[in-house]
């Protein structure tokens, strides 16, 4: 997998270089420290577009929750206690998997600016939001560590695995009626077309409609990856042993066993990357101002996480070959906003269709995936409000919650595990030929 990539002027060498060298170690300590690491989501939404068939009862789907007693005072969702010192110095801080630095549940600002907050939380940005959130307030809520829940292969697959991307792929794609070829790329094709025609008619859509589908293409592609590369290959003595599976990585990758497939996937991995190193860099102002503060209660670590990163965030400014978001809805005003609506509308019910996945664990990086994606499409789409930012108070025009704060950097450090785990696979291939 070689050159340069379709839409954009950047070649998959740079990228590999620069995601090994300078991106990967950094963003793999950075989801490890507190605020990072916990994410507040709600399992137990039923599926809004069909009847559930039942939840994967194999041991390995499940999430263990951070339960709500072990949850320190301060950080409970409408406690009157978030923002006191007293409710951060607690005993109760030692619990919880180190949750003792955890943070307020859903803001980046110290407690300095809790009357700023009662403002910020006033505002309804929901038509900024690219995905269905959940609400945090909902007794189905629950923490969950993401360190103790890795994303792996669990077993999960059949007709449940294969509706939910069906739907993703057949009903939120843009398709005309005029194409037979299903676009679930693991659709087995109709009659003689091996695929071409519809890459003939990928490449005629408008670029907003052909960005969207390598937008989810490379997110199946991402996941996709990360199952290959945590596989359950074999359990002894009641213990399972997790790694790389070279051959489920040909199955779904190889050009021949996927008639082509295989690296045009690949392809739209890198291209969701860069779309997500975008936003990335163009959010790094509503971060660098002195109100934000990555707060945990602990002031020596939440210094110490900022700094890290805003460390990255001086690395994706440093990448000289990033996606031109501006070219995106550049036509007639009415037009465009027609278009972006609808690309909004499209997204925003593929966040749904992840309310349908059978597996929890599933369920849990399906969700924080397309929530980090929704957050980063939020932040292209918002380039003037991000500038405009006061830079004492938190603003009105733009904000983000601590969910999709944490959503989005894991969401890119899943590209970038991605990316690296694809240099492991290569030599791996190397060394079985």
């Amino acid at each position: 997998l070689t050159g340069v990539l379709d839409d954009c002027l950047c070649d998959i060498e740079s990228i590999d270089d620069f995601n090994t060298f300078k991106i990967f170690p950094k963003i793999q300590k950075l989801q490890e420290r507190d605020y990072f690491r916990y994410y507040k989501v709600n399992l137990k939404r039923p599926c809004p577009f069909w009847a559930d068939d039942g939840h994967c009862s194999i041991k390995d789907c499940h999430v263990e929750p951070c339960p709500e007693s072990k949850i320190p005072v301060g950080i409970k969702a409408g406690s009157s206690n978030k923002y006191s010192k007293v409710a951060n110095n607690s005993k109760e801080l030692e619990d919880c998997e180190q949750a003792n630095k955890l943070g307020a549940v859903n803001s980046t600002l110290s407690n300095q600016s809790k009357e700023a907050f009662i403002d910020w939380a006033r505002y309804d940005d929901s038509q900024d939001h690219f995905c269905e959130l959940d609400d945090e307030r909902s007794p189905d809520a629950q923490y969950v560590d993401l360190l103790l829940n890795p994303e792996r292969y669990t077993g999960y697959k059949g007709p449940s695995a294969w509706r939910v991307w069906n739907s993703i792929y057949e009903e939120n794609c843009f398709k005309p009626r005029s194409v037979y070829r299903p676009l679930n790329p693991l659709a087995p094709s109709r009659g003689g077309d091996d695929g071409e025609s519809f890459y003939t008619w990928l490449e005629g859509l408008c670029l907003e409609k052909r960005v969207f589908y390598k937008l989810i293409s490379g997110l199946h592609a991402s996941i996709n990856m990360h199952l290959c590369a945590n596989y359950l290959l074999e359990e002894t003595w009641g213990k399972p042993r997790w790694g790389p599976n070279v051959k489920e990585f040909t199955r779904r990758f190889d050009p021949v066993e996927t008639k082509g497939e295989g690296p045009r996937r690949l392809k739209n991995l890198y291209f969701l990357y860069l779309i997500e190193l975008r936003a990335l860099s163009k959010v790094a102002p509503y971060f660098e101002r002195a109100v934000v503060d990555l707060y945990t209660g602990n002031g020596h670590e939440d210094a110490e996480s900022k700094a890290l990163l805003l460390d990255i965030f001086r690395d994706t400014k440093s990448f000289h070959m990033h996606f031109d978001e501006k070219s995106m809805f550049a036509g007639d005003k009415k037009g465009a906003k027609s278009l972006k609506e609808e690309f909004r509308l499209h997204f925003k019910n593929i966040s749904r269709i992840m309310d349908c996945v059978g597996c929890d664990k599933c369920r849990l990086w399906g969700k924080l995936q397309t929530q980090g994606l929704g957050t980063a499409l939020k932040i292209l789409f918002s380039e003037k409000e991000i500038q405009s930012l006061p830079e004492n108070s938190p603003s009105k025009g733009f904000q983000l919650t601590r969910q999709e704060i944490v959503a989005l950097v894991n969401a890119f450090g899943r590209l970038s595990t991605s990316i690296k785990e694809l240099q492991n696979f290569k030599v791996l291939l190397q060394q079985t030929r």
